[in-house]
């Protein structure tokens, strides 16, 4: 089942959407102000967010940006501001379809289905292989010779995210902000605790981490291959 995510100050637009989008067959959460709507989409990983710019605590660009540090999820605008300059902000920030209130329920539902199809294809690296264990994005599941790792929760979310962007920096606010929320970007502690749980499951030696590489400062990244000359992490935080 598809979970959306709608965000928006009113609450009866609110409503609507949740009565028409349950009677299709999403799964329908809802946010009524920025942080919410943040904290909800890094607790239940919404598949589409549906999200109106005039928000009462921040501006809906932000969440786009905010959203975007770790998701790529679709994200559909639903705005009154119906000028040009509008409208290209919010795509250049990361929205992907923007719909201008007030709006039919047909349209909106076909914009919905137009960007479930787009998304459809991040589904084809589904299963990630290392030499020491396979990662089941789409079952959310780890195993190594067959046997299930087991990961809590949050020690999932952070591999996902990194595992989901193989090679690529995640800077620490972005995982925070993944994972935890934007109220936590500042608590460092909290990467530092759970990257050495998840190398202790994961890496044939924690204190020499080859999968799950530190950017001293900055963050951490994934890397799916073994690095033969990869440097010595002797605090691996």
């Amino acid at each position: 089942m598809t979970r959306i995510l709608c965000i928006d100050d009113e609450p009866q637009l609110l409503r609507g959407l949740r009565v028409n989008l349950e009677a299709r067959g999403y799964d329908v959460d809802t946010a009524a102000d920025g942080a919410a709507a943040l904290a909800s989409a890094a607790a239940r990983r919404p598949d589409l967010v549906l999200l109106d710019l005039g928000l009462p605590d921040m501006d809906g660009i932000d969440v786009i940006r905010g959203l975007r540090a770790w998701g790529t999820m679709p994200i559909v605008v639903l705005s009154a501001r119906e000028l040009e300059p509008d409208k290209i902000a919010a795509l250049d920030a990361g929205a992907d379809d923007y719909v201008t209130k007030p709006f039919g329920m047909g349209e909106l539902l076909a914009r919905i289905r137009a960007a479930e199809r787009r998304a459809a294809p991040a589904d084809e690296a589904a299963i990630v292989e290392t030499p020491d264990f396979q990662v089941d994005l789409a079952a959310k599941r780890i195993s190594h010779d067959g046997e299930d790792l087991h990961l809590t929760p949050t020690e999932w979310h952070l591999v996902e995210l990194l595992v989901r962007s193989p090679g690529k920096l995640l800077t620490q606010r972005a995982l925070l902000q993944g994972v935890w929320g934007p109220r936590y970007e500042q608590e460092t502690n909290y990467l530092r605790v759970y990257m050495a749980q998840i190398r202790r499951k994961l890496e044939p030696d924690p204190a020499h981490p080859r999968y799950f590489i530190t950017e001293p400062g900055m963050g951490y990244r994934f890397e799916p291959a073994v690095q033969d000359d990869a440097p010595e992490e002797t605090s691996p935080g």
